[in-house]
């Protein structure tokens, strides 16, 4: 019996915590939570199925983990009160259980987790108006351009091929970055 109820929730946590990685950006939730989230899927998912189809566990088992991405998804979007897709999905939540603590946590380790995010969103450290996302960039790496202008290009590449930069600001981004290696 203690096997069963152990395996159940074990089961329940890699569920949910799948279920979390298949919804983009951060969900800082604690592990009852995740547990929580993989128990009322797998009743749920598991219930319809066994309703329309009958005891299959196969389908029990994608019907399960389906029901669980559709409690992160509610979760996220009426608790953390945050969108499901573009850049805000990225970003830390300020609300939910356990997302002080994970803030706090974050703070200590000396993390601003309001800058914790993909690096494929424009924030506004990286973009300002008129283009000047390479001198913010590169005032963020926390070094001078003319050390390693590989990586500066690099980076002004990539925020250029994110749609970070449009054309006219990447070709000025550039311009300025090497005539501060002619100087």
């Amino acid at each position: 019996m203690l096997g069963t109820i152990i395996a159940a929730l074990a089961s329940a946590f890699i569920t949910g915590a799948l279920a979390r990685f298949a919804v983009p950006g951060p969900d800082p939730m604690p592990a009852w939570l995740t547990v929580v989230i993989g128990l009322g899927g797998t009743v749920v998912g598991g219930g319809i199925v066994i309703l329309t189809v009958g005891q299959n566990p196969g389908w029990v088992g994608i019907a399960s983990f389906a029901a669980s991405i559709a409690l992160v998804i509610i979760y996220r979007r009426f608790i953390q009160k945050r969108p499901l897709w573009g850049p805000d999905a990225y970003r830390f939540p300020k609300k939910g259980f356990g997302v002080e603590q994970y803030r706090e946590r974050l703070q200590r380790a000396g993390i601003d987790p309001d800058k914790v995010m993909s690096p494929f969103v424009p924030t506004a450290t990286n973009v300002t108006p008129g283009g000047a996302a390479a001198t913010q960039a590169s005032s963020a790496g926390g070094g001078d351009p003319t050390e390693n202008p590989a990586y500066y290009l690099r980076l002004i590449e990539e925020l250029h091929d994110n749609g970070v930069l449009t054309d006219a600001e990447y070709d000025a981004s550039r311009l300025r970055l090497l005539e501060r290696l002619r100087a």
